[in-house]
């Protein structure tokens, strides 16, 4: 496992269960984060990503006011959230296949399934200082660029590619390489 600098790491938490939210601050808190904020549900965090800019987001998926899909569907929207381009960690029970192609396609970089292990969490965010992804733009996905193809969409609409990364300062943009893992 690479050193991450999680001294240098802000991190939002949108979690509706109390003692998950603490679990996961207790969490990076050990990593070495101290700067953690946190939502109860997905308009609360919506506020705190855009007040307070974190550098990782780690959302659950089953929220009330609205759940983590369309919460990481409104943050994906570069026209209506400044931080769009945050790296999002899905945390959930809900580990179907269907719920993974349902969160890759709506800009999830990583995926952690419920119950998790501290390495599993730690594994997630080092992928995403490690390897981070560039975005791409097509007429229907805005995001990190998938590992595996969108269903219903060609390699021709994913020729524009973005360098940006809300992690550019941990990690060299040119070395946005992407692994081809399975989802």
């Amino acid at each position: 496992m690479a050193k991450i600098p999680f001294e240098q790491l802000s991190f939002a938490v949108v979690e509706d269960n109390i003692h998950m939210r603490r679990l996961i601050r207790t969490l990076l808190y050990s990593f070495g984060s101290r700067e953690i904020y946190e939502a109860e549900d997905g308009a609360t965090g919506l506020e705190v990503v855009e007040m307070y800019s974190p550098d990782i987001l780690i959302t659950d998926w089953m929220m009330p006011i609205f759940d983590g899909l369309e919460f990481v569907q409104m943050i994906r929207n570069p026209d209506s959230c400044s931080n769009a381009y945050i790296p999002i960690i899905m945390l959930t029970g809900h580990c179907e296949r269907k719920r993974v192609s349902q969160a890759r396609d709506a800009g999830v970089t990583e995926f952690l399934c419920k119950p998790f292990s501290a390495k599993g969490l730690y594994e997630r965010i080092e992928h995403l200082i490690v390897n981070p992804r560039p975005f791409v733009r097509t007429s229907s996905y805005f995001g990190p660029q998938v590992r595996k193809p969108l269903i219903g969409t060609g390699s021709q609409q994913r020729n524009k590619k973005t360098n940006k990364n809300s992690l550019g300062h941990l990690a060299d943009s040119d070395e946005n390489i992407d692994l081809l893992e399975n989802v």
